[in-house]
């Protein structure tokens, strides 16, 4: 089961403002990245479905969050149907994401009371969404759509709170962009969690960028 409630997961991610995401394979390895990333700031963490028995090496890592951080929440990501969110909340994800609206999963989520961010691309499914309890709105892929779309979406729904999650930088600007436009957080996977930091097993550089991140979030907000 999940560790927080919807909403206070919804705070977690607001409040940082930086998401990270990523998959790997190796146990140890995944342990360390969450790590880096918490060291760095990070309060909530996406780890995708994507690779053969990821749910194993998601057992893991949850057994270890669970035994390391009360502030942290894991979520899982990648997400398409609801008997694969039902077995993740089982195994402790305090929060579901997908790449698309899904009306099973959001459901099955609020049934347990537990978040679920769909991803979105106009404003017919963010309002659907929104109508399935659905607080923070994924918008996939970001880069594709840019902070014009989230200026745009917000005119006429300054309520939504919206995550935007795919061609998210971690430059000063490009984050500016976004947050300047109205995002409540953004989800940074491979240009935060890099090929190169995983190979070398560089733990430290990640912290580093994480805490990077997270404090131009800050500055920009400030």
């Amino acid at each position: 089961m999940a560790r927080f409630l919807r909403t206070q997961v919804s705070d977690l991610m607001r409040q940082i403002g930086v998401i990270p995401v990523f998959y790997h394979g190796k146990v140890d390895e995944t342990i360390q990245i969450v790590d880096a990333c918490y060291r760095g700031g990070a309060r909530a963490i996406e780890f995708t479905n994507r690779g053969d028995f990821a749910h194993e090496v998601f057992t893991a890592l949850s057994h270890h969050v669970r035994s390391t951080y009360t502030d942290l929440a894991l979520g899982i990501g990648s997400i398409v149907d609801s008997g694969t969110t039902s077995l993740y909340l089982q195994l402790g994800a305090d929060f579901i994401v997908s790449a698309s609206l899904r009306e099973d999963v959001a459901l099955t989520c609020n049934r347990r009371k537990v978040l679920y961010a769909p991803g979105c691309g106009s404003l017919t499914e963010i309002g659907r969404a929104e109508e399935l309890g659905c607080d923070i709105i994924k918008l996939f892929p970001g880069g594709t759509y840019g902070p014009g779309f989230v200026k745009a979406i917000r005119g006429p729904q300054p309520w939504t709170s919206i995550m935007p999650t795919g061609g998210v930088d971690i430059t000063e600007a490009n984050l500016t962009s976004w947050f300047k436009a109205g995002v409540s957080c953004v989800g940074i996977g491979s240009a935060l969690v890099t090929k190169e930091i995983i190979k070398d097993q560089d733990w430290s550089l990640l912290q580093s960028r994480m805490g990077d991140v997270v404090g131009t979030v800050k500055r920009i907000r400030s």
